[in-house]
């Protein structure tokens, strides 16, 4: 971790009071802490823009089991993705609703042809793709 420094910020005292009750809600126990995660989840979605460059998302599909053949469709996409998926998890919600978690890891291009062919298969009620960092390169 490098030097820390010190900056200081002008505010509209409205907007510091929206500020401070965000912080509040969230737990943060400082103001410093929240801008720092603020700037993280910045980089992060910077880090997106690149699609060349090494990322993971989160996946989340919910889908009804009994659809004629979704299941075999769903995982024949994901042998076909084996390089991005790094694991899944499957959950029985109901007695028709499941909900499948993937892992996804790969560049940024991969990661979010995969989700979408997922999601966009007949049958498929939600998906949901949570893109995140590998942390490599942020601070």
């Amino acid at each position: 971790m490098g030097k820390t420094i010190r900056f200081g910020v002008s505010l509209d005292l409205d907007l510091l009071t929206k500020f401070d009750d965000l912080c509040e809600e969230r737990s943060y126990q400082t103001r410093s802490e929240a801008i720092r995660d603020l700037i993280r989840g910045a980089l992060v979605q910077k880090e997106w823009q690149d699609d060349s460059l090494e990322t993971v998302g989160v996946l989340s599909l919910v889908y009804d089991h009994h659809q004629s053949d979704l299941s075999q469709k769903l995982t024949e996409i994901q042998h076909e993705a084996l390089d991005e998926i790094v694991t899944s998890l499957h959950i029985h919600l109901d007695h028709h609703n499941c909900l499948e978690v993937l892992i996804l890891r790969g560049t940024g291009k991969n990661i979010k042809e995969t989700a979408q062919r997922l999601i966009s298969t007949k049958g498929v009620k939600h998906g949901k793709l949570n893109l995140t960092t590998t942390g490599k390169d942020i601070v």
